[in-house]
């Protein structure tokens, strides 16, 4: 019999790659996402697509005691740092409380392995490379909820069992990345400028540095760590190494575009200045990880995004504390 599979956040970006390695596999699996951030042109023709949401607690118990799971990926969130200050509730609510409702119907329904992305906002400004021996510090409300999931999945194991592996990358672009949404996923609003004919907004002078992760880089590891029983109980960052600044960033998407770059710089907000991450407790235990370099990834992307076309951006729609919020944001 196939193992079966529960993908949250399946139609939208890393989801959709996580359920197209699990297909490949030969896995069984089913999508729940609410398509507030993903699309239905994201999901797989062979994957079992279901419409709701995580805080529906009542609809995660029916599908666990219809499904029967071995494997639960955990990849529904709405992963915008930044723009997490102005939105408290809403990101403790889709972020933490939602997590928890999986998590209960996880250990209510025997789940073998539970796999969580979670983030490096976790760490805050730690030393760098953050590497996973690093007592977290999140600096911002969405790094907090990634780590209290993380906290409730490690005292979920202690009472009750549960197995789970975390995963924590970073700064991930690729193909089905919405490129719509102007509140995270630099890489994607940066092509989706080019394509609209815009300038490319940076926060500040852009010399803030992140080491940006093709999806495939992490896509196939996360799919296939349950398969790897050293893994649980255990916490791996994953990603690509090398940090470039913004403005780089910014120069490297317009060279594979084949446009002279234009950038306005806004007013810089607060954010942590540089982030990336070492690897080598990754590489350990997964050691066929394949990197990419950033200008193969972009190019990849980029081949993709040509043929989509650019999104229409669309403002956020409930700011919850609209002080120090980025005029562009507004």
């Amino acid at each position: 019999m196939a193992i079966r599979n529960l993908v949250t956040g399946g139609a939208g970006f890393i989801g959709s790659h996580v359920t197209r390695e699990l297909l490949a596999m030969g896995e069984e699996v089913v999508i729940l996402d609410d398509l507030s951030g993903g699309f239905l042109e994201n999901v797989p023709d062979n994957a079992e697509f279901v419409q709701g949401s995580i805080m529906d607690h009542r609809l995660l118990n029916t599908l666990f005691e219809k499904n029967r799971f071995d494997h639960v990926y955990h990849l529904a969130a709405y992963a915008a740092e930044g723009l997490s200050h102005f939105i408290k509730r809403f990101n403790y609510n889709n972020n933490l409380v939602g997590s928890v409702n999986l998590i209960n119907a996880a250990v209510n329904f025997d789940i073998k392995c539970f796999v969580f992305t979670s983030s490096i906002a976790v760490y805050g400004k730690g030393q760098l490379p953050m590497s996973e021996d690093l007592i977290p510090q999140p600096e911002d409300s969405y790094g907090i909820a990634k780590y209290a999931v993380e906290q409730e999945l490690k005292v979920s194991h202690e009472m009750f069992g549960l197995n789970y592996i975390i995963f924590r990358p970073h700064n991930v672009y690729g193909e089905y990345q919405n490129l719509g949404d102007k509140y995270r996923n630099v890489i994607g609003i940066f092509m989706n400028q080019i394509m609209s004919g815009k300038p490319l907004s940076v926060f500040g002078d852009g010399s803030q540095t992140r080491a940006f992760s093709y999806v495939k880089e992490i896509s196939g590891v996360i799919a296939g760590a349950p398969k790897n029983p050293k893994a649980y109980g255990e916490v791996f960052n994953v990603g690509a190494d090398t940090a470039y600044s913004v403005r780089e960033l910014a120069e490297e998407v317009c060279r594979v575009f084949g446009v002279e770059p234009q950038i306005s710089y806004l007013d810089a907000r607060n954010e942590v200045l540089h982030a990336y991450s070492a690897h080598e407790k990754v590489r350990r235990c997964f050691p066929a990880v394949h990197a990419y370099s950033l200008q193969e990834g972009l190019s990849r992307m980029a081949e993709w995004a040509k043929t989509h076309g650019p999104r229409q951006s669309k403002n956020f729609g409930e700011i919850e504390i609209p002080k120090n919020l980025p005029p562009s944001w507004a």
